[in-house]
């Protein structure tokens, strides 16, 4: 099935609200259970690209207190309802919230002891310019947690996806489940970025029955 791209940023407010809304509660622990693992146990920078509403920042810091994480997106609506998320989680010491192109990083190279994304590959045209920029950004002993939606192989397969997800999204949060699973890679195209990004040491594997996951862990 080839790939079928949908808008890089979900900025209307309706598009913020209703992701924020859906319950990834089990996924997001998940990611974040994972992730701290990848990273150093005392004190770290890390980076997560395409925070979307932070949920999963609140979470790494409740878990790793003595980290900062700086989560970045390019929707200013997600953004907004991000920042509530962290004042209500009174963690705003933190994580400091920034608008930023995860293509076009303005960070010090070799800055990161870790650097994490969710779901935020099936939204570029383009991945490679956002790998090439964590090689860059990321330290060279850093950890890198990364993982999203890889693309079915065919329609019925992705239907299928779909209607696993149960009777408690909306239509429209189905559609969205739909467009995301259409514009997402395989575990080959990501297997490719990677090395053409020239980042080492990562392992891709499948980590679901919708998920990638490619990872590195950090090392002193």
């Amino acid at each position: 099935m080839q790939r079928q791209l949908e808008p890089e940023v979900m900025d209307s407010w309706e598009e913020a609200s209703e992701y924020d809304a859906m319950d990834f509660t089990e996924v997001n622990n998940a990611f974040a259970e994972e992730a701290v693992a990848c990273g150093p146990s005392e004190h770290g920078l890390v980076l997560d690209a395409g925070t979307g509403t932070a949920r999963i920042p609140v979470l790494i810091c409740q878990k790793r207190p003595r980290w900062q994480l700086v989560a970045i997106d390019m929707a200013e609506n997600m953004l907004q309802i991000a920042t509530q998320h962290v004042q209500q989680s009174g963690l705003q010491e933190h994580i400091r919230l920034e608008l930023v192109d995860a293509k076009r990083l303005p960070y010090e190279d070799g800055i990161f002891d870790l650097v994490v994304s969710n779901s935020l590959v099936h939204h570029l045209p383009d991945p490679l310019p956002f790998f090439a920029e964590i090689k860059r950004v990321c330290k060279p002993q850093g950890g890198i947690f990364i993982r999203d939606l890889f693309r079915p192989e065919d329609e019925a397969t992705m239907n299928a996806v779909v209607a696993s997800i149960g009777n408690e999204y909306d239509d429209y949060q189905k559609k969205l489940f739909r467009d995301s699973l259409h514009a997402a890679l395989t575990l080959d195209e990501v297997n490719q970025l990677i090395i053409t990004a020239g980042l080492t040491g990562v392992e891709i594997y499948q980590s679901s029955d919708r998920h990638w996951t490619a990872k590195r862990s950090w090392t002193n």
